[in-house]
């Protein structure tokens, strides 16, 4: 059986937990390696909100993780 290709809900939960932290980045649960930051623009559009989401790519093995920072969760 083959590898899954996204990150388990218990995975996501400790990348989360670890960013929300503030200490270094942090590592990919799969490989190790410390992910890559990349920002995602809050587009609020005339909304009246803006969401901060952080996008973290793992260099090595491609796998990201997506969520809201303020809240913690992935929507």
């Amino acid at each position: 059986m083959s590898e899954l290709a996204q990150y388990t809900p218990d995975e996501q939960r400790r990348i989360r937990e670890a960013f929300a932290a503030g200490g270094p980045m942090p590592a990919c649960p799969r490989c190790g390696v410390a992910m890559n930051e990349r920002k995602i623009g809050g587009g609020s559009f005339g909304l009246g909100y803006a969401r901060r989401r952080e996008w973290l790519i793992c260099p090595s093995c491609h796998r990201s993780a997506i969520f809201d920072v303020k809240r913690g969760t992935r929507n």
